[in-house]
């Protein structure tokens, strides 16, 4: 029995939830700009987020896997563009953290002046590069996951009853769901990371070390999608 040509809508809700909570590269990202300039910016990378996914789904929705796996070639070129654009962003945030701990060891070395650099430097971004116009960066970060198309439609197929009469209804109510849990898991993040730059505003050494760990994650989302295959 199926509600709208959902099938056992209740244990695809619990899945979503479960499927967003894994932490990754969109999620990672969002807190990350939130941490680093503050609310407004935290939900332009939400929106990002909002649209690539949106574009995945439609892309599930025409067949985009089945492309996939025929043509290899086109995976593996999407494979590796994501690879790099993930390990791009992650090394800014490296350089950045390296350049923080530089900055916070100059500033421990000074008295008086010491005190009013650290004054001016609590007044920068937590995470430093790698977070200007987090809308782009996050809808990039998005797209370039084939793995996400390929799981999509594996995921959704188990919810859609094949003997429904219209499959673009049942698409579109799990579609909603599952948008509807990543804005509200996605907005959680932004006011945890506001509240987290507020903790880390003056501790500059502990901030570096945040945007080194968030930047040894994005280094290490890329070579999980580097080593990615269909099967």
């Amino acid at each position: 029995m199926s509600w709208y040509g959902v099938t056992d809508i209740w244990t695809y809700v619990i899945g979503a939830i479960g499927i967003i909570l894994l932490p990754g590269p969109n999620s990672l990202f969002v807190l990350s700009v939130a941490t680093a300039r503050g609310v407004r910016a935290g939900y332009q990378g939400a929106m990002g987020v909002f649209l690539g996914d949106s574009i995945l789904l439609a892309l599930v929705g025409l067949g985009a896997a089945g492309l996939l796996r025929a043509y290899p070639a086109l995976f593996l070129v999407v494979k590796y563009a994501g690879a790099v654009y993930l390990a791009w962003v992650g090394l800014n945030l490296l350089r950045a953290a390296l350049a923080r701990w530089q900055t916070a060891a100059a500033l421990a070395q000074t008295s008086a002046e010491a005190e009013g650099e650290a004054g001016r430097d609590a007044d920068r971004p937590v995470l430093g590069g790698g977070m200007e116009q987090p809308f782009r960066r996050a809808l990039v970060i998005s797209l370039l996951n084939p793995k996400a198309i390929l799981f999509l439609l594996s995921f959704f197929v188990q919810f859609i009853d094949p003997a429904y009469e219209a499959p673009a209804v049942p698409f579109l109510i799990l579609s909603a769901i599952i948008m509807a849990a990543s804005a509200a898991y996605l907005s959680a993040l932004i006011f945890a990371g506001v509240r987290l730059a507020n903790t880390f505003r003056r501790r500059v050494r502990l901030a570096a070390s945040l945007s080194a760990g968030v930047g040894g994650l994005f280094v290490w989302f890329a070579a999980k999608l580097a080593s990615a295959s269909l099967h």
